[in-house]
């Protein structure tokens, strides 16, 4: 029996980096299946990605041009969905303001990485290549982490 059946990469605004994120992880192997999408803690419309973000991904051959921002929502919470959040804030606005929000976990803690990934606003092109880059091995990381608890069982 699968340990999760979805992975919802939370970010604060789901314009930047939880969309990278998922569009990272839709690209990667598990031996799984695993409903993957991204959602933020303040959405006020459907915005579309980042621009910055967008064209990071188009230069690593991805894109989250059809990405439409997306609030989390108590629905999107349950036992079998793990919930990655770019920081530690966002991990404890998750579990104190939603029910039975257990499988949260940042994805640096998830991963065994001691440092948040870092916030995007107002910053330059190079910072998103470099949040890129982060994401990428952060995400290489959990891959292993998840095909390991699958093979475990």
């Amino acid at each position: 029996m699968k340990k999760y059946d979805k992975l919802i990469f939370v970010d604060s605004d789901d314009t930047d980096r939880a969309p990278m994120a998922s569009a990272i992880m839709q690209k990667k192997y598990l031996l799984s299946p695993l409903k993957v999408c991204s959602r933020g803690l303040v959405v006020l419309f459907p915005e579309p990605v980042n621009q910055k973000a967008e064209a990071v991904l188009v230069s690593n051959g991805l894109t989250a041009k059809e990405h439409a921002a997306t609030q989390l929502s108590q629905e999107d919470i349950s036992g079998k969905v793990l919930l990655l959040t770019m920081e530690e804030a966002q991990k404890e606005k998750i579990r104190t303001g939603y029910t039975n929000a257990l499988n949260v976990y940042t994805i640096a803690e998830y991963t065994g990485v001691s440092e948040d990934v870092a916030p995007l606003y107002g910053a330059p092109l190079s910072a998103y290549g470099k949040c890129y880059e982060t994401l990428e091995a952060l995400i290489n990381r959990l891959v292993i982490q998840l095909n390991e608890e699958e093979l475990k069982k």
